[in-house]
């Protein structure tokens, strides 16, 4: 008598995971809500290009598995990632399938929004492209940040953060989720700083005005505020953001 292995319990739920991501419009979808915002179907089917009626019945398969979570006010139905951790998984898989350059742009807006997203972008809730990777190396060179035991912030770096009025133990409730993460960078191929820190990080770049999003995508661009901000916080110049430097005597000017 032949006697089989059990099968793993988790085994049905991984692939019906990878189904859910099997789609292109899902995973466009996905994609999308990486910026960290609430978008309606609308907005998604118009990202998409499909019918608002394919739109519809593709979200209600990524809220029913657990991917995106929902929210109605009034007639209009908002959808975000459920979470970070799934911000992450989406992240992770996108650095997983894209291991060396892009495929080639075929429009010159297709090659425009890689430029964009290259430059500078929010990942879920923190900031990731050469931006994001230029202040994770600059954090790190100046000993706030390390990385040679995975990330952590150093005691400099968590003074760095209350001297700019971040409070990274702010909220009703602790978060359970770390202060310093790793997160793989699809364009850059290497780690940014994601965790609380991140998030709290990328909320007062957009605040006080470093970084204005690009379109209504998830692009974004540091500002000549942020460019003079960096440098002298960070030492981060305009030639490693991309950025011209105008940042003298144009602070509330549009990059």
């Amino acid at each position: 008598m032949t006697r089989t292995t059990p099968r793993d319990p988790a085994a049905p739920r991984l692939a019906a995971l990878a189904a859910l991501l099997a789609d292109e419009t899902r995973a466009s979808f996905c994609l999308a809500l990486l910026d960290g915002r609430a978008w309606t179907a609308g907005e998604l089917a118009r990202c998409a290009g499909v019918a608002p009626s394919t739109a519809s019945e593709h979200l209600g398969k990524l809220v029913a598995g657990g991917l995106l979570a929902q929210e109605r006010q009034g007639r209009h139905r908002y959808v975000r990632l459920a979470d970070a951790r799934t911000a992450q998984l989406v992240e992770a898989l996108a650095a997983h399938v894209l291991p060396g350059a892009p495929a080639p742009a075929r429009t010159l807006r297709e090659a425009s929004l890689q430029h964009a997203l290259a430059r500078g972008r929010t990942c879920y809730d923190h900031l990731a492209g050469r931006l994001g990777i230029r202040i994770t190396d600059a954090m790190t060179a100046r000993g706030l940040l390390r990385q040679d035991t995975g990330f952590a912030l150093t005691d400099d770096g968590l003074r760095w953060f209350a001297g700019l009025g971040v409070d990274l133990g702010s909220g009703p409730t602790p978060s359970r989720r770390p202060l310093a993460r790793a997160c793989l960078d699809w364009t850059e191929r290497r780690p940014h700083l994601a965790g609380t820190a991140g998030a709290a990080l990328c909320a007062h770049a957009l605040d006080s005005g470093w970084c204005e999003r690009v379109g209504t995508g998830r692009a974004v661009r540091a500002t000549p505020t942020g460019v003079r901000a960096l440098r002298e916080l960070l030492g981060i110049g305009p030639e490693d953001l991309g950025a011209p430097d105008n940042s003298v005597g144009a602070a509330t000017s549009p990059a």
